[in-house]
């Protein structure tokens, strides 16, 4: 396959101009992405995770530049530390991407096949969405992400990161769109939207014609404005409200831990525990001992009066304390009579991302996970656990609350639909 040579670029001042040229580069490219085998884009993805360790250098001299740069714009130590590369995380990037190319390929799938009495055979086959326009803030990592999810299911993707990490991921994206040239794919399959101006978004979501599918992921701000202008499918979150609720069954030195860890692993991302449920069976044991565990972590509690009773250090919850992405050191608690009141605070207050349950009894487990709307349920184990990459999809794209067209961790299979196939021998409609 030939490598897709860009358009000639409008001048810089034309920006819908240079929106249009993008999007029909990646259009371009798509069609071509979405025949390509399998074997050939998990060779791109391979190769771009050796192009990534071999430039780990040059990738944390400009991660350096964009991290000093983020202290005069004022971003929170969450959003900083989510900014931060080290070489670390640089060898997690190159190992997602591994692991992405390690996973089936999910195009070309006989998703249905069945023969009418007519004689015609009726396949549904699952193939790539097409252009993939992502939005997303200060993460770089997700830059990488993105693109081997998008090239994996066979499609092109458009990325709008944030500005405050814009040398960190053209320096990635350039590692990419070289992994393509090298494998004989389009190279224009991987863009980064090169203009930190606000307006090219909103002209790139007025283009449905060449747009399938946007997905942002970042600040509610930002999901909701992308919701509001895009012409063509949104697949967002806004919040993640992620909830850890203690049974009257639970092992408590277990709920410790997962409490603990839910919260304090990494405060700063959207699978982190933000709120505490307890059942009153146990909260006169586990509520001190929580409290004590959390505040050995610099978390500050904000619970209702019987948490305020049992914790004194913690401070009395509003009730938009109980339904806040802290993304920082501060969770909401509450205590209730029963599993249902449980289920009905979740339900009430939850964003639909991720709650879990801490329980022995397998009767109360099943009814929680039956009963909580919400796109990924965790039973004894941590709300961290929900990453494409823990739950082995190789990495993900991001976490979708909706429920139409994918919901949770979304991989390659989540980048794709499906189109029916209709094959007959000459037969015609009477």
């Amino acid at each position: 396959m030939a490598t897709t040579t860009p358009s000639p670029t409008p001048r810089a001042t034309d920006l819908p101009g240079r929106c249009r040229a993008l999007a029909d580069r990646a259009r371009r490219a798509a069609i071509d992405l979405a025949t390509t085998p399998g074997p050939r884009k998990s060779a791109c993805l391979r190769d771009a995770a050796g192009r990534i360790r071999a430039d780990s250098p040059g990738i944390l001299a400009a991660n350096a530049i964009d991290v000093e740069a983020a202290v005069g714009l004022g971003l929170s130590a969450a959003v900083t530390d989510r900014l931060r590369l080290a070489a670390g995380r640089i060898e997690a990037i190159a190992a997602g991407l591994e692991a992405v190319a390690a996973q089936p390929d999910p195009v070309g799938i006989v998703l249905e096949e069945r023969t009418r009495p007519n004689g015609l055979v009726v396949r549904r086959i699952s193939v790539p969405l097409g252009v993939v326009l992502f939005i997303y803030e200060s993460r770089p990592n997700v830059t990488a992400d993105a693109a081997a999810v998008a090239v994996a299911a066979g499609n092109a993707i458009i990325l709008r990161g944030g500005k405050e990490a814009a040398r960190s991921s053209r320096r990635l994206v350039d590692c990419f769109r070289a992994a393509l040239d090298a494998t004989g794919l389009p190279v224009d399959a991987v863009q980064l939207v090169d203009t930190p101006d606000r307006d090219a978004v909103g002209i790139l979501l007025g283009m449905d014609d060449a747009i399938d599918v946007v997905i942002p992921r970042g600040g509610e701000d930002l999901v909701r404005r992308v919701t509001a202008e895009a012409k063509m499918p949104v697949l967002k979150h806004f919040t993640g409200n992620c909830h850890v609720y203690v049974d009257a069954a639970a092992d408590l030195a277990m709920a410790v831990a997962i409490v603990v860890n839910a919260k304090c692993q990494r405060m700063g991302v959207c699978n982190a525990a933000e709120s505490l449920v307890v059942h009153r069976a146990v909260a006169e044991r586990f509520l001190p001992a929580i409290g004590a565990a959390l505040a050995a972590g610099g978390v500050e509690i904000a619970g209702d009066a019987t948490v305020c009773r049992l914790v004194p250090a913690a401070v009395a919850a509003t009730e938009d304390d109980y339904s806040r992405e802290y993304l920082g050191p501060k969770i909401s608690a509450v205590v209730v009579d029963t599993l249902d009141a449980a289920i009905e605070h979740v339900n009430r207050h939850g964003s639909r991302h991720t709650d879990a349950i801490v329980t022995a009894d397998p009767v109360a487990a099943e009814r929680f996970a039956a009963r909580v709307d919400t796109a990924v349920v965790v039973v004894n184990a941590s709300t961290r656990f929900n990453d494409g990459g823990e739950l082995g999809l190789g990495a993900e794209i991001g976490i979708s609350t909706d429920k139409l067209h994918a919901r949770g961790p979304c991989g390659t299979r989540e980048l794709t639909t499906y189109k029916y196939i209709v094959t007959g021998a000459g037969q015609i409609r009477s």
